[in-house]
């Protein structure tokens, strides 16, 4: 009878040390639950996180490599302490500041949409695409909408050439090498030269115009957000159909976008990086 117990623990036609290993699912909860705790801490020791996580201290010291490798912990050599590395403090930079940017950048959004009549839109760039953080849409019946998490391709977006406007055309070449830029409507600019020489013209006027590029009928001015660093990491703009939105309201409109833009950056504590 002990004999059929013992055949029978754990799946069957699987061996006690298999079963034993951890899933992929409960080393990142186990890794994640160490990363809380080294967080919490001014400098944790191994013997201490072993404790406070109910796990074996070689266990745990695994686990803490694996999590050094990527940065997210590093190791006092003098100490022997475990504290919090430089990948995770970047990942909670980023959080905060895109939530302070969405926070930050509503009375601006407001006031955008009220003085132009158009819907005003947040986006950040996001390994290569705009991803759409924050709107106030216009009143009017028909207008713009792009639902908070939206990607758009950077090449025809508003905000997107707004924020290429920013980098020097070596790093835009290096970005779109290899990549298709989509063709949407007769006039996206689909090409890397069609692209860059619309650069140099937002460039030199501080602001971009999505000219019916992604969508026939609708137009977008935009300008760029910046850091602390003077790096563009969001934009700010106004999207309506292009029949409410002519060459001369779009001209009009520009400096006033790029003075919201300005007044974003300078509320979160970046600094405008002059051209």
């Amino acid at each position: 009878m002990a004999e059929h117990q013992e055949k029978t623990r754990g799946r069957p036609g699987r061996k006690p040390a298999e079963n034993a290993a951890p899933s992929s699912v409960q080393v990142l909860d186990r890794s994640l639950k160490l990363l809380e705790l080294v967080a919490q801490a001014d400098g944790a020791a191994l013997t201490d996180l072993a404790d406070q996580s109910g796990m074996a201290p070689s266990t745990v010291h695994r686990l803490l490599t694996s999590l050094s490798q990527h940065g997210m912990v590093s190791h006092d050599g003098e100490t022997g302490a475990w504290i919090i590395g430089v990948k995770a403090f970047e990942i909670g930079t980023a959080y905060l500041r895109f939530r302070k940017l969405g926070t930050i950048s509503r009375p601006f959004l407001k006031q955008l949409m009220e003085g132009c009549g158009e819907t005003a839109n947040i986006a950040i760039e996001d390994s290569g695409d705009v991803v759409f953080i924050s709107q106030v849409e216009s009143h009017a019946p028909m207008r713009a909408f792009f639902r908070p998490g939206r990607r758009g391709p950077i090449h025809a977006s508003g905000i997107g050439k707004a924020i290429l406007s920013t980098w020097q055309d070596s790093r835009i070449e290096a970005l779109l090498a290899g990549r298709t830029l989509q063709h949407f409507t007769d006039k996206t600019r689909d090409t890397v030269p069609t692209l860059l020489e619309d650069i140099a013209r937002i460039r030199t006027r501080g602001w971009s115009i999505d000219d019916e590029e992604h969508t026939l009928g609708m137009r977008c001015v935009a300008a760029p957000i910046f850091d602390e660093y003077g790096e563009a990491v969001a934009g700010i703009s106004v999207s309506g159909p292009a029949v409410r939105l002519p060459d001369e309201k779009v001209e009009a409109f520009g400096p006033v976008i790029r003075a919201a833009a300005e007044g974003v950056t300078k509320a979160m504590g970046g600094r405008v990086r002059q051209a």
